[in-house]
């Protein structure tokens, strides 16, 4: 187009120089002058077919290279189309490869486990419950642990408990032994000239004694119960026998020492052999029968101890475990209790000590490491050395407890389960170890069962004092009833 465009410009410009030459040639009438038109006139038109011709080369170059550069960009860009369609059909497949290894893997994941997604996922959700439970755990004690400073009411509780692991509730009762006199006179020479004979025989026996206005009766104090029975033998000896002086003191006392450690040996030896137990440690064997001179709220260790592996020992049976392993570690549950006023530590610690130091079994260790849940069982038999421990500290009459104060704790338990929202019927059951709440099935649902057990547990440990642990169980029971008519 460009090149017409020059050549009917060019076209133009030689016609117009041939009219002016026509008429400048007839104006002038002159044959020279026509000449040198005709002269300029060839000289127009060579210049006007040299500039054409420039023109059109250049505008043909230009054409190829436009002409080039459109080949090149579309060349280029159906190249790009190609790699992207390449690309994207790439992409699709990969996927496709992913999306069909995800299901071969999930069925085979499926058929290692022996559980469906669904199934995979409520263990899932179980276990992250778990860990944050533990979170949870793990939490409140940096709580409890940053909040010692000033927690009052946790350091009474811990104070009352160190109180009750050297003597038990009623005081009067287990710290002193009472030896009657055959007369009043007698009082007089058990105290001696200037007090020399019951300074002596306090010095020997580590106890004290009261003399007061009490008819015929010497009062021996002391808050280990082994020590006083010492004393209570050597004293009576000593009233029997009329000599009473520092000398015959000392003797009477260490002849009654002597008759303490062999009467303990053999309560130890008796209750080994009323529990069908054999190979125990004489170290053991001597704790064992020391058990009968220590109680807790009242109840005899060791009697409570010979009740627990009995206990143990049916239920084993019943249920077909190793009768000797469950009896073994019930009669060691408690041997810590023996050592609690004499050794830093809590009666299971000790127990736990002791029983490694003589050469226990794991399992019997676990026994007594387990039986207030300080450490998980690692047996079956630990798990009813545990339950048999509760039914001989639970029965009726088993241990004592003021009247007033068990009341009142049964109706702080009931009131505080009482208080919240959804709970129909609470019942403290157990002598209070046990607290059972009964819920409707339209305000409390299954989540908020857990959650709830929770609070009144927590709010039981904040509010009341109590020995042991509580059980807080929460009952939902859903009901469906029709009639056929």
């Amino acid at each position: 187009m460009t090149t017409d465009v020059l050549l009917a410009l060019v076209g133009g410009a030689g016609l117009f120089v041939s009219v002016v030459t026509f008429f400048v040639g007839r104006g002038l009438g002159g044959k020279a002058q026509l000449a040198k038109l005709e002269k300029d006139n060839a000289t127009s038109e060579a210049t006007a077919k040299r500039v054409v011709g420039e023109a059109t080369r250049e505008a043909e170059a230009l054409r190829k290279a436009a002409v080039l550069s459109g080949k090149e960009e579309a060349l280029r860009q159906r190249e790009e189309l190609e790699k992207d369609g390449r690309r994207e059909k790439t992409v699709a497949d990969r996927q496709a490869e992913l999306d069909q290894l995800v299901v071969d893997e999930r069925r085979r994941l499926e058929q290692l486990a022996g559980m469906s997604v669904a199934e995979a996922k409520a263990e899932l959700m179980k276990r992250l419950e778990e860990e944050a439970h533990a979170d949870a755990g793990n939490r409140l004690r940096e709580i409890r642990e940053r909040a010692k400073r000033d927690a009052d009411r946790e350091a009474r509780k811990i104070v009352a408990l160190a109180v009750q692991r050297v003597a038990t509730d009623t005081t009067a009762e287990v710290s002193v032994s009472s030896v009657a006199l055959p007369n009043d006179e007698m009082k007089g020479r058990i105290i001696g000239r200037e007090g020399r004979n019951i300074r002596a025989f306090e010095l020997a026996t580590g106890v004290d004694v009261i003399i007061d206005d009490t008819p015929d009766t010497v009062v021996v104090s002391c808050f280990d119960p082994v020590r006083r029975e010492v004393a209570r033998i050597a004293l009576e000896k000593l009233v029997t026998d009329g000599r009473i002086h520092p000398g015959r003191i000392e003797e009477v006392v260490n002849k009654a020492r002597k008759e303490v450690e062999v009467a303990i040996v053999e309560m130890g030896e008796q209750a080994a052999y009323e529990t069908g137990i054999h190979g125990l440690h004489p170290e053991l064997i001597k704790l064992i029968g020391r058990m009968r001179w220590r109680t807790s709220y009242g109840q005899n260790i060791l009697h409570h101890s010979k009740e627990v592996a009995h206990l143990a020992g049916m239920m084993a049976a019943e249920l077909g475990l190793d009768v000797a392993l469950a009896k073994r570690g019930a009669l060691l549950h408690d041997i810590g209790k023996v050592l609690t006023h004499e050794h830093e530590g809590t009666h299971v610690q000790l127990g736990v000590e002791v029983a490694t130091k003589y050469g226990e079994s794991q399992l019997v260790i676990n026994c007594i490491a387990a039986h207030h849940d300080d450490v998980p069982h690692e047996s079956e038999e630990s798990v009813l050395v545990q339950a048999a421990d509760g039914i001989s500290g639970s029965r009726p009459g088993a241990r004592r407890e003021a009247f007033e104060t068990y009341v009142k704790r049964l109706e702080g338990l009931e009131k505080i389960a009482s208080s919240y929202r959804g709970v129909e019927k609470v019942f403290a059951i157990q002598a209070g170890r046990e607290v059972r709440v009964v819920v409707t099935p339209d305000d409390v649902d299954d989540v908020r069962m857990a959650s709830l057990s929770g609070e009144i547990a927590r709010r039981i440990e904040a509010e009341l004092q109590y020995p042991g642990q509580i059980k807080v169980v929460v009952i939902r029971e859903t009901r469906a009833v029709e009639y056929a008519r």
